[in-house]
């Protein structure tokens, strides 16, 4: 039975959908000024095995991931480059596609844009104005009171008297409480704006998102995700403005996945250790970053380091390995090992035991290789279809093992074949020194033989 660790009540819970055999995920996804990063691949491939494993569980999953497209950073971005702000998301829309796509991450069912629901917006904050939790403010920007809604502060643990205590900002003359926050921005010369019963303006951040996922999930829904940094204040916003709303309880479950740390420090922008998705790609191979990322629990941070992808880059060439030259066929899976990588999956996604049942189970067919295909077989394809769950093992294993991570810097494929065949020649004629020499000349070019039964001789790439 599946358990998730509820953020709300900061514990493990059954996994109970509000109705049988359906589940409803929303997850807060990227604002679209740049180019994702480390961060944001985390955020996707976490949730993209989420929602993998509520189907894999038979779940009729509806996954909706919103864009943000338009802020602050939009907006300034945008003026920077001297560019209208749409073509500047749209082309960032895009490039966010590209890689979830190199990432093996699904594409959500749903993905709602901000600009695309201002009616729903709209309508959301009226409906708040109307329950007497917000106001409009002196200058036209419209406020949520946060001191009308009771629960506030559960999510992050925090309380309005700590959080007042803590207020250092002077308060604007056009709110009320300084810990109340903009629903609906005036419009300021130059900026992109949109009709409303407040005069022209764009919404706040928060608002977005309460009215994109109630929007497509209705007002009350079972999982909300995102990274551990939007738990307060966006996540809390968020409850306040939607159970302000409609009256409901807003989402049963939240779940948040941790930092991004490079070589141990939180990875930030300011320090300089700030990697894009593209530029971690022109160094490792999509699934090895994937496959890296399924090594840490989801809730706990994530150490990204080279060492530590080239750690993962040498476990996943292990499995690889163990499927060379088996057809996995029509098997099905083997019970005993899909049942523990169940308990793991159940056990709040742990991913890490998880891929340890992948590990078992390679290591039981390296075994039985030789000795018994259709064991062998069933193995393989068991490795395969719990892999998949992960959205990993779905290659070719001689594709996967032959191209290698930096492949145009070295040898190509047929100057391997022709140095191998000449090695072959060479243990033919007796010239071990020679096919000795050639090995090791294959091997400070990145490419590893191993010699087989019958006189062949495999390769792969380090």
């Amino acid at each position: 039975m599946l358990k998730i660790y509820n953020t709300l009540t900061r514990q493990k819970e059954l996994f109970k959908p509000r109705l049988e055999g359906k589940a409803g995920l929303y997850v807060c996804g990227m604002t679209v000024y740049d180019y994702c990063h480390v961060g944001h691949a985390r955020v996707m491939v976490v949730f993209d095995v989420v929602a993998r494993y509520l189907r894999y569980l038979g779940y009729s999953l509806t996954y909706v991931r919103n864009v943000t497209d338009i802020d602050d950073k939009i907006i300034q971005r945008a003026r920077d480059n001297g560019e209208d702000f749409q073509s500047l998301t749209e082309r960032f829309i895009e490039a966010m596609h590209e890689d979830e796509r190199a990432l093996s991450v699904l594409p959500p069912d749903i993905e709602p844009k901000a600009t695309q629901s201002i009616p729903e917006i709209l309508a959301m904050i009226e409906k708040l104005i109307a329950n007497g939790i917000a106001y409009v403010g002196s200058n036209g920007d419209v406020f949520y009171s946060v001191s009308k809604f009771s629960n506030y502060g559960r999510l992050s643990g925090k309380n309005l008297a700590e959080l007042q205590a803590g207020e250092r900002v002077e308060i604007e003359q056009a709110k009320q409480d300084p810990l109340d926050f903009v629903l609906w921005k005036a419009a300021k010369p130059g900026e992109p704006a949109w009709e409303s019963p407040w005069g022209q303006g764009r919404p706040g951040w928060h608002i977005e998102c309460s009215a994109m996922s109630t929007g497509c999930l209705g007002n009350h829904f079972d999982i909300h995700g995102g990274g551990m940094d939007l738990q307060f204040p966006h996540h809390e916003n968020e409850i306040a403005q939607s159970e302000g709303a409609t009256g409901e309880k807003f989402v049963n479950y939240w779940m948040h996945n941790g930092f991004v740390r490079i070589n141990e420090e939180k990875m930030s922008k300011s320090l300089g250790n700030f990697f894009t998705v593209r530029e971690v790609l022109k160094r490792y191979r999509s699934e090895v970053v994937r496959f890296f990322i399924l090594t840490s629990h989801y809730r706990s941070p994530l150490n990204y380091s080279n060492e530590h992808l080239d750690e993962a880059a040498v476990a996943l060439t292990r499995l690889y390995t163990s499927l060379r030259g088996i057809d996995a066929g029509e098997f099905e899976v083997e019970a005993d090992y899909e049942a523990r990588f169940r308990e793991a999956m159940d056990d709040d996604f742990n991913t890490p035991v998880a891929l340890s049942v992948l590990f078992d189970m390679a290591r039981e067919l390296n075994k039985v290789k030789d000795s018994d295909k259709q064991r062998a077989s069933q193995l393989a394809a068991t490795i395969r279809g719990l892999g998949g769950v992960l959205g990993i093992l779905q290659d070719d294993a001689e594709r996967f093992l032959k191209e290698g991570d930096n492949q145009a810097e070295g040898l190509t494929a047929e100057q391997i074949e022709t140095l191998i065949q000449a090695r072959i020649d060479a243990k033919k004629n007796k010239n071990w020194a020679e096919a000795d020499k050639i090995r090791d000349q294959l091997k400070q070019q990145g490419v590893i033989l191993e010699d087989v039964p019958g006189g062949g001789t495999n390769w792969r790439r380090e």
